[in-house]
């Protein structure tokens, strides 16, 4: 058998037509640039975040990096973020000026722990980036205690986790902003690059709308230093077709997650770590993820037996070399080196059938059991 981590192609087939004629739709219009599709998109994705406003952009990465500079973020701030995420998130904050301040996670969730935020906060913090890693928000409602405190900007990176909620509230609700990515393999995911931010913050909409277009408004006149950072009008029409569909794909992929857990847990529960959905979350579950002994030796075993998995992320970001200047060293976030050396991602999406999974557990249990 061969099993992917991702397959694209059944849902394509279910929408094909829908897709191909919205795209004709656009090229006949021959409004290319923020048009008509990228404000829907931009409405039905800030209500389905029960915000008010949202600005599509080029892609997630400058989703982050414009919400923070929107959010007054600059040369000589810090941001608090977590090294247990893809490198976005700590290079916008980098390329916004700032510097990135590493705290440990929560080992269940493989989120910030918001009980080491504190201790991380100095008289140059401006901000802090949760992200919610995997689909699952981080406890926001602490975080947003601290933010508070000191008053301190809050932009969650909620890369992967459109349609995710906490005690009812939504991705965008609980901070200053949120940032979406729209890259193809996310839950809600175009043809291509895309992104967007979300807010109920008028001030922070407004800046960033300018900071999108290069920093000008009117046309022509700059008083901001901005970026050419715009969402796609053919990419918007793409999400504008599959976005109806959002919350059933979501809902499926909770039902997979539902299932593996079931199954993994009967034979090895004592062994490995299945995800733990905190009380009161609303996990979307754009990956699902184990914590396993003898990780990179199960990953090759079912590499043998046609099973792809993902290693999201080998190297935290506080290690990386591209922040040696920062000052970490391997020991100074041990439940974030722990998880990197642990943790390794299932075949997950809507599609994916019940006897791929049957087989997936099938050589998992194979593998610890032997």
């Amino acid at each position: 058998m061969k099993i992917q981590m991702l397959d694209l192609s059944e849902q394509y087939l279910s929408m094909k037509d829908e897709v191909i004629a919205k795209l004709d739709e656009v090229m006949s219009s021959s409004q290319f640039i923020l048009g008509s599709n990228v404000k829907q998109l931009e409405s039905d994705v800030a209500k389905y975040s029960n915000v008010a406003h949202g600005i599509g952009v080029g892609n997630g990465s400058d989703a982050i990096h414009i919400a923070l500079q929107a959010a007054g973020v600059g040369l000589g701030d810090e941001v608090i973020t977590t090294a247990f995420t893809f490198f976005a998130t700590g290079g916008a904050i980098a390329r916004a000026g700032a510097t990135p301040i590493y705290v440990d996670i929560d080992l269940d969730t493989f989120n910030i722990d918001p009980s080491k935020i504190e201790d991380a906060v100095t008289d140059k913090t401006k901000a802090i980036i949760p992200v919610h890693l995997y689909g699952q928000m981080a406890d926001m409602e602490a975080i947003k205690a601290i933010a508070d405190k000191h008053n301190l900007a809050v932009i969650e990176d909620a890369a992967q986790a459109i349609g995710a909620k906490q005690n009812g509230k939504s991705v965008g609700e609980l901070g200053t902003g949120a940032t979406y990515s729209f890259f193809p393999t996310k839950n809600l995911g175009a043809y291509g690059d895309g992104g967007m931010i979300v807010t109920n913050n008028t001030e922070l909409a407004e800046k960033a709308s300018v900071i999108r277009v290069h920093g000008s408004k009117p046309k022509y006149y700059h008083h901001v230093l901005g970026y050419n950072s715009r969402l796609d009008e053919l990419q918007a029409a793409i999400l504008n077709v599959k976005f109806p569909h959002l919350d059933e794909w979501s809902n499926a992929r909770r039902q997979r997650a539902a299932y593996y857990t079931k199954k993994l847990n009967e034979q090895l529960a004592e062994m490995i770590q299945t995800p733990v959905e905190k009380e009161g979350n609303h996990h979307v579950f754009h990956q699902y993820t184990l914590r396993v002994p003898n990780r990179d030796e199960l990953q090759n075993y079912l590499k043998e037996h046609g099973i792809a998995t993902m290693i999201y992320y080998p190297m935290p970001l506080h290690v990386q070399p591209v922040f040696a200047e920062l000052g970490y060293k391997e020991g100074d976030l041990p439940k974030t080196e722990k998880a990197a050396k642990e943790a390794i991602s299932l075949p997950m999406y809507p599609e994916l059938k019940q006897a791929d999974q049957d087989y997936v557990v099938e050589k998992i249990i194979e593998f610890y059991t032997k």
